[in-house]
């Protein structure tokens, strides 16, 4: 075992809080309004009013504010997990062969 709990935290990347606005469109379906929570360079977490499946594939959008400048992010994720919480449901997604300036810019974000 690698010394985690199997109910604690299983994410060993850098997570950085983030609450901005963000676009969600899963493949076949309609694109919905979302706010990120947070982000790592490998995925996000969104807050979303509809839940998604596990496994899902889709394109997310979003706004990164860093260093007085504005980068926006666009990214193909995988839906990891999904919870349904107080404010709507929380839902886990891994990026997906994310380009090479997105994830410069997520670098940058995150020192």
């Amino acid at each position: 075992m690698n010394g985690k709990s199997v109910y604690g935290e299983q994410r060993s990347n850098k997570r950085k809080l983030l609450k901005v606005k963000a676009l969600l469109k899963i493949d076949g379906m309609e694109t919905v309004l979302g706010r990120t929570l947070d982000v790592a360079g490998d995925g996000l977490s969104l807050q979303l009013d509809s839940a998604v499946k596990p496994a899902e594939l889709g394109m997310v959008g979003f706004e990164l504010f860093h260093e007085g400048k504005m980068t926006s992010i666009t990214a193909r994720v995988r839906a990891q997990h999904c919870v349904l919480g107080s404010g709507g449901f929380k839902v886990g997604f891994q990026f997906v062969n994310l380009d090479l300036g997105m994830m410069a810019a997520l670098g940058r974000y995150l020192k």
